[in-house]
């Protein structure tokens, strides 16, 4: 029988974890497989990143802490969609409220075009929403990407997610509360399917929307516990900034 081991007492009775301004990071076990899981709330500055002040595309989380002021750095952060040969964003990007690049539809691009696909919207509150839903919407972000497939819509897996896929990687993704009051990010420590990767959000997490952002070049960065994943340049990150 497979078996779930936290690495706190209880993750998701963890709404007082989700309090702190700062991310809250640990190791679960989930279906005899490792991933890595940061809590953070809605209070917390969490931000996405993408170019640096000259225009370049950042790519490492070294460089996000090299453009901040220098009493601040980042607490958590991750890889925070797919991205064109460029590292253009594939679909929507809104930094600091600016749209830099447009909504898209779906299409052909890799598992972006696994429909539905969906944003993961920061503004007061942090929200994955579906595509359609969005477009519908029209909600305000301060900061928004959009990525794909979505995990979890609404407490449902995403239809064409198969418990026993062949295809595995280390990915990563976040998903949300209904409340939208916290968001917690997650990326496997070892090689899952997009099944058992879905299933952690809506099973052992127990959030009802969550959102893929990538795999394989799936990343991760915590400063608490000196984590700072390296390799090949990467596009948009999610991160929270703290004072040092």
């Amino acid at each position: 029988m497979r078996v779930l081991i936290t690495f706190f007492a209880c993750w998701i009775c963890g709404s007082a974890l989700a309090q702190d301004m700062n991310p809250t990071c640990g190791d679960v076990i989930w279906l005899d497989q490792s991933f890595t899981i940061c809590e953070t709330s809605a209070s917390a500055d969490l931000r996405l990143f993408h170019t640096d002040s000259n225009g370049d595309v950042m790519g490492h989380f070294s460089t996000i802490n090299n453009e901040l002021p220098d009493d601040e750095t980042l607490g958590f952060a991750m890889n925070a969609g797919m991205y064109h040969d460029d590292y253009s964003p594939v679909g929507l990007y809104v930094e600091d409220g600016t749209v830099k690049s447009p909504l898209a539809s779906g299409g052909g691009f890799g598992n972006f075009g696994l429909t539905p696909n969906g944003v993961f919207c920061i503004s007061d509150t942090l929200n994955v929403i579906e595509t359609n839903d969005f477009r519908e919407s029209t909600p305000s972000c301060d900061y928004a990407t959009q990525s794909g497939p979505m995990l979890v819509i609404d407490g449902a897996l995403h239809p064409r997610l198969l418990p026993n896929g062949t295809s595995r990687y280390i990915r990563n993704g976040v998903g949300t509360s209904a409340d939208g009051m916290r968001a917690v990010f997650a990326i496997s420590n070892e090689r899952v399917n997009f099944h058992d990767f879905a299933t952690l959000f809506r099973d052992h997490l127990e959030l009802p929307n969550a959102l893929y952002f990538d795999g394989k070049v799936s990343r991760m960065y915590d400063s608490e516990r000196g984590r700072s994943d390296f390799g090949f340049s990467v596009g948009a990150i999610v991160g929270t900034v703290i004072d040092k």
